[in-house]
């Protein structure tokens, strides 16, 4: 398959919601929730596209010609990009109802993994969803990250739990998925988290721990304070706060503040091996795309995966080459333009 007809064949399952844009802009989408959109005014999921897009690179061809080395090495263990797909949950509601979550995370863990990245599976309300989840992923090696809600103590133990019990390496907690209109007044309830109560947690799992849905500079040192190996820059694709910024503006703040203390991964409108590079030069360990691996599993399931992450991979090896670096070690800020 190709990307096109990966996208076309999205576009005869998904829905009645997504659309399966030719580009995932959230323009299409808007404000529709349930469905892919972000919240309010739908305007957030446009704005993180459209900050990358602005964002330029220079080229720089006079350099030694060679090959360029995309490996991405994430607690320990070894990936072919700095490419992760994103933590999805109720797939059937918001994308359209030819899989259920335990179906989705059951292409999705395997196929990234055999295409040489891993995916953050999500987590909902049915609790057989983040256990299937962190089965599938101990069943292809640990290559992959469970990402949890931020339910009350007794049901986020239970759920890690059940999860180091099947082998995962590494765990999240989207915690801003506290504002998750779908979360509100559930039982077991959700809620926002202190830096205590995330020390705890952390210190209890025991295995690196990365915190998703971090959008200022004091949201990353609360998230070190607390233990945590690895953030997010997130504002979860707009769905849970609307009027926010785009991750791309905050993001070089973010990882200038706690660069070399713990992994900075970043979410939101990354859409080419392009936008991954622009990241990685504002300071980004790795990126993580969501939408796009949905689109891919619906369109082409396994294959679809691969064909999406060839894809990212081709356009960030070229797109190093131009600007002239041939590791993801050697990718500056100085590639940014800064007209």
């Amino acid at each position: 398959m190709t990307y096109q007809e990966v996208l076309a064949a999205a576009r005869t399952c998904s829905g009645p919601y997504c659309k399966a844009c030719p580009v995932c802009n959230g323009k299409a989408c808007g404000s529709t929730m349930p469905g892919p959109g972000s919240k309010g005014t739908g305007t957030v999921a446009v704005r993180n596209y459209q900050a990358w897009q602005e964002i330029c690179l220079n080229m720089d061809t006079i350099c030694e010609n060679g090959p360029v080395d995309t490996k991405f090495n994430f607690f320990g263990q070894e990936y072919d990009l700095p490419v992760f797909a994103g933590p999805v949950g109720a797939v059937n509601l918001h994308y359209g109802d030819k899989y259920n979550d335990l179906e989705y995370n059951n292409i999705l863990v395997p196929a990234c993994a055999q295409a040489g990245i891993a995916a953050f599976t999500g987590d909902g309300t049915n609790p057989e969803v983040f256990t299937a989840a962190a089965a599938a992923i101990g069943a292809n090696g640990g290559k992959g990250i469970p990402t949890v809600k931020p339910w009350d103590r007794d049901t986020l133990y239970a759920k890690l739990d059940a999860a180091k019990a099947s082998g995962a390496k590494v765990f999240a907690m989207d915690i801003d998925a506290a504002g998750l209109p779908f979360l509100k007044g559930l039982n077991p309830p959700a809620g926002s988290k202190t830096v205590a109560e995330l020390r705890e947690i952390i210190e209890y799992v025991k295995v690196p721990f990365i915190i998703k849905g971090i959008m200022t500079v004091k949201g990353a040192q609360k998230a070190l304070e607390a233990g945590a190996a690895g953030i997010v820059v997130s504002n979860h694709g707009g769905r849970v706060q609307d009027g926010v910024p785009a991750t791309a503006s905050v993001l070089p703040a973010i990882a200038q503040a706690v660069k070399g203390q713990m992994v900075v991964l970043v979410d939101g409108g990354i859409r080419t091996g392009v936008d991954v590079c622009k990241a990685l030069a504002l300071g980004a360990d790795a990126c993580i795309l969501a939408r796009p691996y949905v689109t891919a599993v619906y369109g082409g399931q396994a294959e679809g995966v691969k064909v999406l992450t060839d894809k990212l991979k081709s356009e960030l090896q070229d797109t190093m080459a131009m600007c002239g670096v041939h590791s993801l070690s050697e990718i500056s800020g100085d590639m940014i333009f800064r007209g």
